[in-house]
C-alpha cells in the first residue's frame, strides 16, 4: 500500500499537486481538468479516475459539475474530422445595445456536408434557428 502512496503521489506532483506534510493537497486547475477530461473517454469509470488520482469519487464529480458550469476548463480533445459546437441564438433586448455593423457585413453563413446556405447579415436570429433546426431534424 505504501508504494501505491509513493507512486500517486509522485503521478500527482508531476501534474503540479502540491502535497503538504499533513496530507493536504492543493490541486491546479490544469490538473482537475485532466481527471475530468479522463472520466469523459470512450468506457472510462469516475471511480476508477478517482482512485488513480488519489481522491474520492464525489470530489471528481464536483469537478466535473464545474466543467458543466464553464468554472474549469477542459484540454481540447485532438479530433481528425472537424467538430462542431452547439448553436447558441439570442435576441438582443435594447436595439441600442446593438454594435454598429458595417454597410459592407458578411453574410452568415450555415454549412451542413455539401449544403450551404447564407443568409443576411441582419437576419433575425429566430429565422437562422429555425433553419439549423431543420438541418439537425433532417440531415443532409
Amino acid at each position: 500500500m505504501r508504494f501505491a502512496t509513493c507512486a500517486t503521489n509522485s503521478f500527482l506532483k508531476s501534474l503540479g499537486v502540491e502535497i503538504h506534510a499533513s496530507g493536504h493537497r492543493r490541486w491546479p486547475d490544469e490538473a482537475k481538468a485532466l481527471a475530468v477530461s479522463m472520466t469523459l473517454e470512450t468506457g472510462a469509470r469516475v471511480n476508477a479516475v478517482a482512485e488513480r488520482f488519489g481522491i474520492r469519487p464525489n470530489q471528481l464529480s464536483a469537478w466535473r459539475r464545474e466543467a458543466k458550469q464553464g468554472k474549469l476548463v477542459l484540454p481540447a480533445v485532438e479530433v481528425d474530422e472537424p467538430v462542431f459546437a452547439p448553436l447558441v441564438v439570442c435576441e438582443v433586448a435594447e436595439e441600442e445595445e446593438r454594435p454598429e455593423v458595417a454597410s459592407q457585413a458578411a453574410p452568415v453563413r450555415i454549412t451542413r456536408s455539401t449544403v450551404v446556405i447564407e443568409l443576411a447579415h441582419d437576419a433575425p436570429a429566430a429565422r437562422i434557428a429555425e433553419i439549423a433546426h431543420a438541418l439537425e431534424t433532417h440531415p443532409c
